[in-house]
């Protein structure tokens, strides 16, 4: 039968390929931003904020990134997965609003990587691509787990999508392409996507339910008769544009402590934009629930006078 080895997480906001140096690209994104009211954020932006948007510090903070990254590569290489389960949200690269699932798994034989899509030819897309590991065209997907995922999920009662090939132009959405750019340049570990709607209202699943889709996934896994080592990770979050260091640091006590009704209660009208990609740590929560969690680091990347950034955090189970 097949064993659930480890469980990972990770930040994959562009700010982490983008150097500090140019960090000031995605600040000019912050102030003409339309979904920002950049004005006001200024206005309560905290007191001591010029302290925090230093160039020594924005360096230091990005170099502490880096090595977290470096570190969570080094695990998923040691434990000798092979094949990695991701949770990520799907930010209109494959579902729009014509169509857009709670929850949808990838299926097909191979999946794509894309370098330019473009769809955002902007100065810091440029610098965070600088920042991404040549990789391959195509990459095998581990299509036997992802069908038995479909089925036992729909045994157990999730309506899950499905779908078995992907956008030409897009390939596989940046928060799964970021286990090749970033966490394991030169991998080439099978993949089964899990698409969760993080990002757009009105259907977008609660924390007790990303919480349940991991055990779920948890239990499938173990149930696959299959002799092979699985890995699952979650990619996004913490908060960001806005940081907000109150939530992030009650995600990380409910996810160290694992306090389930901590996580149940995180309150669903901050689970906006970026910051609701929680909700994937939170689905890897429910599915490495048996093992003991280990934080790496948490590193507030402020990166404007308005305290715009990213509440970057990095974890392993084992």
């Amino acid at each position: 039968m097949a064993k659930l080895i480890l469980g990972l997480a990770t930040s994959h906001s562009p700010q982490l390929s983008v150097h500090a140096d140019d960090w000031s690209l995605l600040r000019e994104k912050d102030e003409t931003d339309p979904r920002l009211d950049y004005k006001e954020l200024l206005k309560r932006a905290k007191p001591d904020i010029d302290q925090e948007i230093t160039s020594d510090k924005m360096r230091r903070r990005y170099e502490a990134c880096q090595k977290a990254i470096g570190i969570l590569g080094d695990v998923l290489r040691k434990a000798q997965a092979d094949i990695v389960v991701v949770f990520g949200d799907d930010q209109h690269e494959q579902f729009y609003d014509d169509n857009m699932p709670t929850f949808a798994l990838y299926h097909g034989p191979s999946l794509s990587v894309v370098k330019h899509t473009g769809r955002n030819p902007a100065a810091w897309k440029t610098a965070e691509e600088k920042g991404w590991a040549e990789t391959a065209e195509e990459y095998r997907a581990a299509s036997g787990l992802a069908e038995h995922l479909i089925r036992s999920l729909a045994s157990d009662e999730f309506d899950i999508a499905r779908c078995d090939r992907l956008r030409k132009e897009i390939g596989i959405g940046h928060a799964f392409s970021f286990l090749y750019r970033r966490i394991w340049p030169g991998g080439a570990l099978p993949m089964v996507p899990v698409m969760v709607n993080t990002y757009y209202p009105p259907n977008q699943p609660t924390p007790r339910r990303c919480f349940a889709l991991g055990a779920a996934v948890r239990k499938a896994i173990e149930s696959w008769d299959a002799d092979q080592r699985v890995a699952v990770m979650a990619s996004g979050g913490l908060s960001h544009v806005i940081i907000d260091e109150e939530l992030d640091q009650i995600v990380i006590d409910g996810l160290t402590r694992k306090n389930r009704e901590l996580l149940y209660s995180v309150p669903r009208d901050k689970m906006r934009g970026g910051t609701s990609e929680i909700l994937n740590w939170i689905a890897v929560a429910g599915a490495v629930e048996p093992m003991e969690m280990k934080l790496v680091d948490y590193v507030t990347t402020y990166r404007s006078p308005a305290g715009t950034g990213c509440g970057m955090a990095f974890a392993y189970w084992t």
